[in-house]
């Protein structure tokens, strides 16, 4: 890989909330490396490559090598764990058997296709304690159980060489910074350094300067994103960069804005993000749930390109 700071997007940007999705992988890579892109980050679901689509090595080895044909690397995965939802398959359970059996597969096609890091989320909706399944397991019980799990999913990753990280979000159970920080500390303190919190700019923004879906009494922090970024140092192990306009989209989740259009100052966040330790040259954009995606993705690509000049990265 060339040296200083790599850009990269993820796949899943063209196939959500488009006109027209782009639904040929190959176009992406072609599209991408037109516009000066060296890495792609694969949604491997939906009809973008998956073990569904690529079940051999054989096949794996021509989708690795159909990415460096067009100069590129995969600078992660994001796996279709959306399934394990409910407390008897989900990654909650007592014995979550399934949903480790599954990310074993993912460990397995990530590994094959070049990906160093594969990404995992916490798939419950945010109101998830309030609901009578969750009231029934209890709070404590369930985070304790996540860190058990992801403890367990860590050393499998391990053994692939794969980092983790974690994708907190509005969205999803688990977004107030005091649970971000005791489900990091808590699998990272089994033994796990190769599990970390993918810090998104524009969900840290939600979580830590908005509150976006925090259950009960909101928990902010004073210096926002930059607050949350600076607690987290060390335990981050992929980056996504986008803006924020302080909202959430229709999907209960937060509106990823194009660069400029919304609050966040990355003048500021670029030298934090530089020095927080994160183990890869990657700044992934996040265009999920946007419209007009592919001419979103030139601009970012211009806009990354000035922040690199201007911060010397």
């Amino acid at each position: 890989m060339a040296t200083g700071k790599q850009l990269s997007i993820g796949t899943w940007a063209y196939i959500f909330n488009q006109e027209k999705p782009t639904n040929d992988f190959h176009e992406i890579l072609h599209q991408l490396q037109r516009l000066g892109y060296t890495g792609v980050e694969l949604g491997s679901f939906g009809p973008h490559p998956s073990p569904w689509t690529h079940p051999t090595k054989a096949s794996r080895a021509g989708l690795k090598k159909e990415i460096a044909d067009h100069g590129m690397e995969l600078s992660g995965i994001a796996v279709d764990l959306w399934a394990f939802k409910t407390p008897g398959v989900s990654i909650l359970d007592e014995i979550p058997a399934a949903y480790l059996t599954a990310f074993l597969g993912w460990c397995n096609f990530a590994a094959d296709v070049g990906a160093k890091t594969i990404r995992v989320d916490s798939v419950l909706s945010p109101d998830y304690y309030s609901t009578e399944e969750g009231k029934k397991l209890g709070y404590q019980a369930g985070l304790q159980r996540i860190i058990h799990v992801w403890d367990r999913a860590s050393k499998i990753a391990a053994d692939f060489g794969l980092n983790i990280c974690w994708e907190f979000e509005p969205g999803f159970v688990f977004n107030k910074p005091s649970e971000i920080f005791a489900i990091v500390d808590g699998v990272r303190g089994l033994g796990n350094p190769n599990f970390g919190v993918l810090y998104d700019t524009c969900h840290a923004y939600m979580c830590a300067a908005i509150g976006a879906n925090h259950q009960g009494e909101k928990e902010l922090l004073p210096g926002g994103e930059l607050e949350l970024l600076d607690k987290l140092k060390g335990k981050i192990t992929h980056l996504h960069l986008i803006d924020s306009d302080g909202s959430l989209n229709e999907h209960n989740t937060s509106t990823h804005n194009p660069f400029g259009t919304g609050r966040l100052d990355f003048d500021k966040l670029v030298p934090a993000l530089n020095n927080a330790g994160v183990p890869n040259e990657w700044w992934v954009v996040d265009l999920c749930f946007w419209p007009n995606a592919w001419e979103v993705t030139a601009q970012s690509k211009t806009y990354l390109d000035g922040l690199k000049r201007k911060h010397a990265c």
